[in-house]
């Protein structure tokens, strides 16, 4: 799930909100605590590689983006809600 926000204009944030979820832990930990069958499981239904090379970046290596967005409700309002369907790793 990603969003489309407003920014609030928090003078206290400097007028800043995060970017993203953020990552729960490194991508050397990622590597080593998930599998291809994790990330493959994680990913289903989005377009995106589901190889080796990008198991660092699979959903669960990253801080759960609902309670991110909570934890920032007065820095943004979101207008638009959008579902993940294409993911390019370079």
């Amino acid at each position: 799930r990603s969003y489309i926000v407003r920014g609030l204009g928090n003078a206290e944030s400097f007028q800043s909100c995060s970017h993203g979820a953020g990552r729960t832990m490194s991508r050397s930990e990622a590597k080593r605590r998930f599998t291809l069958a994790d990330h493959a499981a994680a990913t289903e239904g989005v377009e995106c590689r589901k190889d080796q090379g990008v198991i660092d970046e699979t959903p669960a290596a990253y801080k759960d983006i609902d309670a991110v967005m909570a934890a920032q409700r007065d820095l943004v309002a979101v207008e638009h809600t959008l579902k993940q369907v294409v993911c390019v790793k370079g």
